[in-house]
């Protein structure tokens, strides 16, 4: 959807940050232990497209200037990222949410899903996945993506597919169609 080389970016800005960016009644995409500095960046573009909030569960990879810059991620400033130490501090910090587990495996496809505002999704690493006991846990929360024949999808391709599903059935709050500003 075009490109547009970002060159006011520097090495600072380039490290995560809660800056009240996302909207307020938007997603939020977290990953798991992400591994690969390239998913990652994928999916904080997404967010910041869709004023999703990003919460990324260590451990995972060093978030520094090298890695970003190869990712292309020069998306750190235009939206909100937080970094939780362990699932346990994530669990522990959002204990009201309730999140959608996307994984494979689930009796539920993504699209019967009902989302609602704000809502999280929830994506795990690109070995492990979500986190077996969770997916035990809610098992009604539990949604794939259909599939066949392959032993797994892109994790960012998954997070845009759902994010796009749960943004449709909101009926795109907050996002426009039209000329990029940039």
């Amino acid at each position: 959807m075009g490109r547009f080389q970002n060159d006011q970016i520097d090495a600072a800005q380039r490290r995560p940050a809660e800056t009240g960016l996302s909207l307020s009644d938007g997603l939020r995409i977290v990953l798991v232990h992400p591994r690969i500095p390239q998913n990652t960046g994928s999916v904080a573009r997404l967010c910041a497209a869709t004023g999703s909030r990003l919460d990324l569960i260590a451990p995972l990879f060093a978030i520094d200037d090298a890695k970003l810059r190869r990712a292309g991620l020069d998306y750190w400033p235009l939206l909100d990222v937080k970094v939780y130490a362990s699932v346990d501090e994530w669990r522990e910090q959002n204990a009201s949410t309730k999140p959608w587990f996307v994984e494979l495996g689930a009796a539920k496809a993504y699209t019967e899903a009902k989302f609602e505002v704000a809502d999280t999704l929830v994506f795990g690493d690109e070995q492990a996945g979500v986190p077996q006991s969770w997916l035990r846990e809610f098992p009604e929360r539990h949604i794939s993506i259909p599939q066949r024949g392959v032993r797994s999808m892109n994790l960012a391709m998954c997070a845009g597919i759902v994010s796009f599903e749960a943004l449709r059935q909101l009926e795109f709050r907050g996002l426009q169609l039209g000329p990029r500003t940039s």
